[in-house]
């Protein structure tokens, strides 16, 4: 297995001024594995209820995902309700069911804790080290994170933070760990406490990306139609890592492609509510993006 993804699998509820989709399938883990399975094989950890159905895993399925660290608890899955108005950029949270994710205690297959990549999901900074702490070898590590765990648990973020190559945050969360205004300012911060590779997200502006000093901006994949943005920022970490874990290089060069992929998916994603426009997608479509990206950017 190349590539271990640690997260949510969720149920969604999302308003957006273009529509509405009740109890659909959602989640980091979901989003970004269903992503990443189009360049590498990808595995999952994660919980959910009674509730969610072997229909609703059949969506993994379909894209040859190992779902075997999939726990079914007794009770709810995690369940996610919000609504975007005309800043597409800002999610407001209606409800949030925590369920049987409440207890969710990640526990690494023993297949599974030598793997080339590893993604954590922005779940609980203890729980993250709890995985770590489990992995052999010496994986690629990516960190995705959340405002709830940098105001809330700063010190175990820290921590976990100094054992990881690669972050992934919104420019909101890169103020808020650091302080600091400036983004620029903000990610060189975040690369002394220890990721070599900082992408701070910033929706439809792009990215900015630190790796090993060196800073790049990338633009976002430019798009006349949005649906639901839901899961656009786990789909460019899918895309992102899943190149990273298909060419199993993390050089400067795939770094800058793997921005471009995880900018293209994001992009596909935006288009549809829930899954539905991954569920569809083919990697034919996701090259020929891919190409006009490059050619509308000129690279």
């Amino acid at each position: 297995m190349s590539l271990l993804a640690i997260g949510s699998v969720a149920f969604d509820s999302v308003t957006t001024p273009f529509g509405r989709a009740e109890r659909v399938v959602g989640g980091s883990a979901t989003y970004f594995s269903l992503v990443a399975s189009f360049f590498t094989d990808v595995a999952v950890v994660a919980v959910v209820g009674e509730d969610f159905t072997d229909e609703h895993l059949r969506i993994f399925l379909d894209h040859g995902i190992d779902i075997r660290q999939i726990q079914r608890r007794r009770g709810k899955s995690f369940f996610w309700a919000g609504e975007y108005n005309r800043d597409l950029n800002e999610a407001h949270t209606l409800a949030t069911e925590l369920n049987v994710f409440a207890e969710f205690k990640p526990e690494v297959h023993p297949d599974h804790r030598r793997v080339r990549h590893l993604f954590l999901g922005n779940i609980d900074p203890d729980l993250q080290h709890h995985v770590l702490d489990q992995m052999e070898g010496d994986p690629l590590v990516a960190l995705d994170s959340m405002n709830y765990w940098i105001q809330n648990k700063p010190e175990a973020l820290a921590r976990v933070l100094s054992r990881v190559h690669i972050l992934l945050l919104n420019e909101g969360e890169a103020r808020m760990l650091t302080g600091e205004y400036h983004l620029v300012t903000a990610v060189r911060r975040i690369a002394a406490l220890g990721p070599r590779t900082i992408v701070v997200k910033r929706g439809e502006y792009g990215s900015l990306v630190s790796h090993a000093g060196e800073l790049f901006v990338a633009p976002a994949y430019p798009m006349e139609t949005v649906m639901d943005p839901t899961g656009a920022g786990d789909c460019f970490a899918g895309g992102f890592m899943g190149y990273l874990a298909g060419a199993n290089r993390d050089d400067m060069a795939a770094i800058r492609t793997a921005v471009l992929y995880g900018s293209v998916m994001a992009s596909f994603d935006i288009e549809a509510f829930s899954v539905n426009r991954l569920r569809e997608l083919t990697f034919p479509d996701i090259q020929a993006r891919l190409e006009h990206f490059r050619q509308v950017i000129g690279v």
